[in-house]
């Protein structure tokens, strides 16, 4: 009889949490086994932790000389500029360069840093100042002080590799949730397809809608998570890379995709662009769904997209 079999493990920081339909338990979590270290790999290239991780190696190496990384690596990076030029610069993956002292979301903090202080720190996130050498499969970063992280797209990548290792391994049905962020194939035990809860930005254990989905990837950008409150407004955790100040207006953002990569990807980028932008953007992309909650609790989605609340 078919059943469902999950692991969670904690990995690039986060809750993963991997599940897998099978009639064989033992099968099914060699394949869990086998998609964990298919992500925990995957730290290893992206992580800022690990002085010797190929992330780290381009990071020091800014303003000095090119890098050569794997093609994995190369790849992701390239996607990742692609994305930037789509959004104009509000997904960054030289966001690396902001100092966490700048921007400390705890409860000390009671006010806002001077918008000339915010401005000089995000001089360094620029997405065109990474060159990449296809030939030498090299990355350069071209300003001294530079750093890239993959903290808005990795999560999401590393649940789509996952995935894809499963399904080569003969996986008809599952999920990968890489802390909300997820992505699934096949359907339910019972036949029915996986019914997937978006979270309440006001109350993030409860979920405010329901979508049921397969063969896509959901990704929510929050400010629910981290926020700060300053004379009563509240900033969210998410940085805009222009103006290095924090989001308003918008509560949370859920991206639904055929990939998990794009989805985690998108998911940042709208909260800065703000409602209208975003949504323009969203509503031009092919396959690509949108549910915006705004700072009012007033919700917003794409033109493709039926919501069961």
């Amino acid at each position: 009889m078919l059943k469902t079999f999950s692991k969670v493990e904690k990995l690039m920081g986060n809750r993963f949490e991997i599940s897998v339909v099978s009639d064989d338990e033992v099968w099914a979590n060699e394949k869990i086994t086998r998609a964990i270290d298919e992500i925990k790999r995957i730290e290893q290239l992206l992580t800022t932790f690990s002085a010797d991780s190929q992330t780290n190696q381009i990071n020091e190496n800014a303003g000095i000389k090119p890098v050569k990384v794997d093609k994995e690596v190369f790849d992701l990076v390239e996607r990742s500029l692609r994305i930037s030029s789509l959004t104009q610069g509000a997904f960054d993956i030289t966001y690396g360069s902001i100092d966490k002292s700048l921007w400390n979301f705890d409860t000390q903090m009671t006010t806002l840093p001077e918008p000339s202080v915010a401005l000089k720190m995000v001089e360094l996130i620029d997405y065109q100042k990474v060159v990449l050498n296809p030939a030498e499969s090299s990355i350069f970063l071209q300003a001294k002080g530079m750093r890239i992280g993959f903290g808005g797209i990795g999560k999401g990548y590393a649940a789509e590799m996952a995935k894809r290792l499963m399904i080569r391994e003969g996986v008809k049905s599952g999920i990968v949730n890489a802390s909300g962020d997820l992505t699934t194939w096949g359907l339910q035990p019972d036949g029915r397809q996986w019914t997937i809860g978006i979270a309440d930005p006001n109350y993030k254990n409860r979920p405010f809608s329901y979508l049921n989905i397969s063969n896509m990837a959901v990704a929510t950008s929050g400010n629910y998570e981290k926020y700060v409150i300053i004379e009563g407004k509240r900033y969210s955790h998410t940085i805009n890379p222009k103006t290095g100040f924090p989001v308003t207006g918008i509560k949370s953002v859920t991206i639904i995709s055929p990939n998990a990569e794009i989805a985690d990807a998108l998911a940042t980028p709208v909260t800065v662009m703000g409602v209208r932008v975003g949504l323009d953007l969203i509503n031009q992309l092919k396959g690509i769904a949108c549910i915006i909650i705004d700072d009012n609790n007033k919700m917003f989605t794409s033109k493709n997209i039926n919501i069961k609340s």
